[in-house]
């Protein structure tokens, strides 16, 4: 892409931020990403969602991280669920033969990893949007899942 076409599109990507509920635009000329991130209001259920534009590259890349967080009634208890923000991939962990990010009975904090999330090759950290007790993980290890598959509930005890 010539440099007045990249310029021009990421005008087209500010306008874009500009008129929307987008929280933050992120770009990074050397490795030619972009992350857009909307703002999220847990408490009503609203799902906030990032988004990478990455260069042609060898390889899995790390990406934004991405969320998908909702507030669920069950009972007398409130339960955080995390769905998934994009068709992909779930990985427990990083690697094959690294530990899982987190378990169930596993405290959390508000940011912490919990998944990675692989989409057209790239992979993207699925952070908690909440702070808590992972009470259940929802999807098998490689699996892939869908736009808002439940893939973790949080207890924000």
């Amino acid at each position: 892409m010539n440099e007045e076409r990249h310029i021009n599109w990421i005008k087209r990507l500010i306008k874009l931020v500009e008129d929307s509920d987008i929280e933050s635009l992120e770009v990074s000329p050397l490795t030619k990403r972009v992350r857009i991130q909307k703002s999220a209001d847990v408490r009503t259920g609203t799902t906030s969602h990032a988004a990478s534009v990455a260069s042609h590259t060898q390889g899995p890349e790390l990406a934004a991280p991405a969320s998908g967080t909702g507030l669920v009634v069950t009972g007398d208890t409130d339960v955080f669920e995390v769905t998934s923000p994009m068709v992909g991939t779930f990985y427990r962990a990083a690697a094959p033969d690294a530990p899982p990010f987190v378990s169930v009975g596993d405290h959390v904090e508000k940011g912490q990893t919990l998944c990675i999330l692989e989409a057209m090759k790239l992979m993207n950290e699925l952070e908690s949007e909440v702070s808590g007790v992972i009470t259940e993980i929802a999807a098998e290890n490689a699996d892939p899942v869908e736009f808002g598959a439940p893939l973790f509930r949080i207890d924000p005890t």
